[in-house]
Parts: structure tokens; sequence; C-alpha cells
């Protein structure tokens, strides 16, 4: 699990640092200017950071359902050697997502201005600048994403299903209240994070507004990167008596 962590943090590091800089600079400078590389760069790597995030958060669902309710078998199906491989696999599938969508994306002629009505380059918006047909090419290849992340979703589901199921067998309490407490908030986060992510992208143009565009966004691409660490490294004992040293003052309350 802290392999795992660790490459979320990494990704959720690179997630924010892909869009909120390069905004608020713009908002520094009362400016809305990116440059076409810039633009292309910034498809890229939230594309790449952000699908193999989903990605990653699938695989460690996978590890915790393992780990209760099959918990005998974690060190074979689980080693070291497995945990690599699937890490691998999440960067690589990110990777090629994100070149199949920006050699879509950017192949396209834009023909209806240049102004992209997001706080970043977001794919949905710039495909309402290109006048050409062969914007359905990219249309398709984010359904097919979807379809894909839609998977991914469900097989997160089924294994909290399986590990609630478990759970609810235990005889302890506090066994009980421990794993709920440590599943529930990563199950919503994925629930948020899959969602809004959707919305953003199959939300019909009738219902489109600015605002509504730049709340959804910031759902799906700042908050769940930002309250990961929250989440799953407040359940560590460790950090916590690290924090209390640190901050003596403040009282951390034990689940």
């Amino acid at each position: 699990m802290y392999f795992f962590l660790l490459n979320l943090a990494l990704l959720d590091l690179g997630c924010i640092s892909t869009t909120l800089p390069k905004a608020m600079a713009n908002a520094l400078w009362d400016t809305r200017a990116i440059s076409y590389q810039g633009c292309a760069a910034q498809v890229f790597l939230f594309i790449l950071l952000m699908s193999s995030e989903y990605s990653l958060l699938t695989i460690m669902a996978y590890d915790r359902y393992v780990a209760i309710c099959k918990p005998l078998h974690y060190g074979s199906l689980l080693g070291s050697r497995a945990c690599a491989q699937m890490a691998a696999a999440a960067w690589g599938s990110g990777f090629l997502n994100a070149v199949l969508h920006t050699a879509n994306t950017f192949s396209l002629p834009l023909c209806h201005g240049n102004a992209v009505d997001q706080f970043f380059c977001e794919i949905p918006h710039i495909l309402r600048l290109s006048c050409s047909d062969s914007y359905l090419r990219e249309v398709w290849a984010v359904l097919f994403s979807i379809f894909l992340a839609f998977g991914c979703f469900v097989f997160i589901v089924l294994s909290y299903v399986e590990i609630f199921r478990a759970v609810l067998r235990m005889p302890s309490e506090q066994g009980q209240h421990k794993a709920f407490s440590t599943c529930l908030p990563h199950l919503a986060v994925v629930s948020l994070f899959f969602s809004t992510g959707i919305f953003s992208y199959l939300k019909p143009p009738s219902i489109s507004s600015p605002s509504l565009d730049l709340v959804v966004a910031v759902l799906y691409s700042v908050l769940p990167p930002a309250v990961n660490p929250l989440i799953y490294s407040m359940r560590n004992q460790e950090l916590k008596d690290a924090v209390r040293k640190m901050f003596p003052y403040i009282v951390l309350k034990h689940p």
C-alpha cells in the first residue's frame, strides 16, 4: 500500500502542478494567454496524470480487497514484483491515453477563435473551436476512454461490495470501524472524481455555462488530488505522531 501511495502522491502533485500554477500566474498578471505548445503540453500531462491516477485507484481498490478478503494470499498476489508491474501498467496506460487524445485533438484545425473558456486547456472546450468533421475521431476516442473508466469504476464498486461484506462479518466493532473509516473516504473520492469527470465530458451543450464548467472542472481536476493526501495520510499513526510533534497544540482524534 505504501508503494501505491507513493505513486498516488506523485500523480496528485503532478495534477495540481499541471493546471493551477499557470492559472494562478494568469490571474496574477491579469491575462489568459497560453502558447499553442504550452496548451498541448498541458493537455498531454493532464490526461497522462489523471488517467494514470484513475488506473492506480483501481489497483488500490484491488489491493484493499485482497488485504481484507484474502489476507493469507496477500503476499503471493501482491508481492513486490506484482506491485511494480501494476504501477508500471497504470503509468503506461496513462501515457498511451495521453498520446491518443493529444494527437487527435491538436491535429484538428481551429477556426472558431482561440479562446478556451476554462482555467486550463480542456479537451471539450478545444473541440468547440474546431470546424472540421475530423473532431468526431476525438469524440469517439473520448467515449472509448469513458467506457474504460466506467469499467474501472464498476470494478472498484464491486471490490468494495466484497470488502463491506467481509467487514460486516467481523466480530470486532473496532475492526469494522477501522475498515469502514479507511475505505469509505477512498470510495467517496473515486465517486466524485468519476461522476464530475464524466459530467464534464458528456454534458449537453444546452446546460453548459462558464460558471458550471468551472465548478465541475475544479471538482474533478483539483479537489481529488488536493484531498487524497489528507484522506490517506491522516489514517497513518506515524504521520499523526509527526504532525503532533510539529504542532503540539493540535489534537488529532483517533478513528
